[in-house]
């Protein structure tokens, strides 16, 4: 079992900038992969960013440039650093951890988070 908490969603004006954090706990040595989600109000969710645990970074074309995805690996956390935030980012965020293969490739996720980019 892996338990994600999410922080730092809220309101900011369009180029304004954000930073998401995602903390897990329990089985964290089961993780392989770790990212971020969103879900505008009638889409589907889609992939914002992943980082592996080896670092490697897999992002939408929609972000790249915009925003920046990184682990801290000592906490157990990954952050989502939001820049140049435009209307269309207004979205639920998800923290997804999934693990690996040998632990059955199982997917878990955060409560979700807020971000409103309105002026």
């Amino acid at each position: 079992q892996v338990q994600l908490v999410e922080s730092g969603g809220g309101l900011v004006q369009p180029g304004g900038s954000l930073r998401l954090s995602c903390a897990a706990s329990g089985s964290i040595f089961s993780i392989s992969r770790m990212g971020w989600y969103r879900q505008a109000s009638g889409k589907e969710r889609e992939l914002v960013a992943t980082i592996t645990s080896g670092g490697s970074i897999n992002s939408a074309d929609s972000v790249k440039g915009r925003f920046i995805i990184s682990r801290d690996n000592a906490k157990n956390t990954v952050y989502l650093q939001m820049n140049s935030l435009k209307p269309e980012d207004t979205a639920v965020y998800y923290c997804n951890a999934h693990l690996g293969v040998y632990y059955g490739g199982y997917d878990y996720w955060g409560q979700g988070t807020q971000v409103t980019v309105s002026s």
